[in-house]
């Protein structure tokens, strides 16, 4: 092991483990940190890209800190997720040489690295009906993977594409249920994958609590709005005191969680504020915050009038470069902070993932509700999850990716293929035999008020952003 890479699981563990030491642990892990990103570093990417980088996992190594001490994180748990991230646990039993070689193995068959994570929504059943919800559930719908595929889906992860890394999202993951299993079943199974689970929070009680502490390998982020209002407005009355619940369930038996945040035009004023992330975080326990802002699909009217305006996600950019910087709170934008990413993760990229629903379909993204294979189908036909990213669609994806990084244009407040550059989605990327994955989606191609509306609003951002980008060095 070399000597960088030991000194880094050293302070690790003395994070972790000695308390008495831990300020002192962290304080010096910190500097190692901007000692390898900052001072030393060789790169050849923005500066302003690697000190943002920097202070955002400075973030989340002082957000652990705070709720260690708290008790809030149990050691145990603590030391499990670093032993899967980091690797001890894979170098006992030779899994971390099998997933390294099975990255390599890939680049060699396929022509390109695999993706570093999936996303995987296994059922679209759900116990709430939040207004606007990407995934249209509820809880009459009753598509859902059978538990063979969703098993050999992340088989196929882990040993083809050396992936230790799975989101799950939905529908509600925890409603999730096919041959007698749960994914809870599932987690117990692949111990040595980290799986980020987004949830209503509804569900977690004291037993589902209890046994996510002892799998230790799952990190379950709560979706609210705000505050009690807010969320109750959009989720559903009394919603709100069954999360605070299920917070407290987590906290009592030491699992980190993280809430998970869609900005939308009724709430956005809100998260323009430093109080609601000092509530988050200090009050209630939260270790990592996602933000979402709301994706436009359909014609519907509410549709747009939910939307983030340019001006408030420029704002809401704002407001992230402070927060980070200056609180230490890990809040990921998924739109305003591809400068932590260098772009767009979408299309099965090697620093990004792909998409499979409830029916199997595989997507670019969460955001992209268009596709072209299926998973079902592809086993019948003797393929593997790796031919999900081959496909037209995907490399058509990429290409952008690639070109649009390095092109003069680029600008790291407009990265989303869809949301922020429609009219080359719509030119460039979309192919001619895309299924949509519902009705919504599949009105949104053929509807010229729809068209008008999403490149007004590109044209505003780029406007707008171009002035951020040109008249601010960024976390300066």
């Amino acid at each position: 092991m070399k000597t960088k890479e030991l000194i880094f699981r050293k302070l690790t563990d003395a994070v972790i483990s000695q308390r008495l030491l831990r300020h002192i642990s962290v304080n010096q892990l910190d500097k190692y940190m901007f000692n390898e990103m900052i001072k030393n570093y060789e790169g050849k990417d923005d500066p302003d890209a690697q000190l943002a980088r920097y202070q955002f996992f400075s973030a989340m190594l002082h957000s652990f800190q705070r709720n260690l001490d708290k008790e809030y994180i149990s050691t145990s748990i603590a030391k499990k997720l670093k032993n899967i991230l980091v690797g001890d646990d894979l170098l006992i039993s030779g899994e971390y040489t099998k997933r390294k070689n099975a990255h390599y193995e890939y680049k060699e068959k396929y022509g390109e690295y695999p993706p570093i994570f999936i996303t995987l929504s296994p059922t679209q059943r759900c116990n709430l009906q939040c207004t606007g919800c990407y995934a249209a559930s509820n809880k009459n719908t009753t598509p859902t993977l059978p538990y063979n595929i969703v098993d050999k889906i992340i088989w196929e992860a882990r040993n083809i594409m050396g992936i230790k890394f799975i989101v799950i999202s939905g529908g509600e993951p925890l409603m999730y249920k096919s041959d007698g299993k749960t994914l809870l079943d599932l987690f117990e199974k692949y111990n040595d994958i980290f799986f980020l689970v987004y949830t209503n929070g509804t569900l977690i009680n004291s037993t589902v609590a209890k046994k996510i502490a002892e799998l230790g390998n799952v990190f379950p982020a709560i979706s609210v709005e705000g505050y009690e209002k807010d969320t109750d407005e959009r989720r559903g009355s009394g919603v709100y005191k069954k999360i605070l619940q299920a917070m407290a369930e987590l906290r009592t038996v030491g699992v980190p969680f993280a809430i998970s945040v869609t900005a939308t035009s009724r709430n956005v004023e809100l998260l323009l504020t430093e109080k609601f992330y000092d509530f988050y975080f200090n009050e209630l326990g939260v270790t990592f915050m996602w933000q979402f802002q709301h994706m436009p699909i359909g014609r519907g009217k509410e549709t747009f009038d939910l939307v983030v305006s340019p001006e408030k996600r420029v704002e809401l950019y704002r407001i992230w470069e402070k927060i980070v910087k200056e609180k230490k709170y890990p809040l990921a934008d998924f739109w305003n902070n591809a400068i932590l990413t260098n772009g767009c993760i979408a299309y099965g990229n090697d620093n990004g993932y792909i998409h499979i629903d409830w029916n199997g379909n595989i997507m670019p993204c969460v955001f992209v509700p268009y596709c072209t294979d299926n998973i079902i189908e592809l086993y019948k036909e003797g393929k593997s999850l790796a031919h999900a990213t081959l496909s037209p669609l995907m490399k058509r994806g990429r290409n952008w990716q690639d070109e649009y990084r390095c092109s003069k244009h680029y600008n790291y407040l407009m990265p989303c293929s869809i949301r922020d550059h429609y009219d080359n989605f719509r030119k460039n990327i979309l192919t001619n035999d895309v299924k949509s994955e519902n009705k919504q989606a599949e009105e949104a191609i053929y509807d010229k008020k729809y068209y008008q509306l999403m490149t007004e609003y590109d044209n505003e951002l780029e406007r707008l952003s171009k002035k951020v980008i040109e008249n601010k060095k960024m976390f300066n």
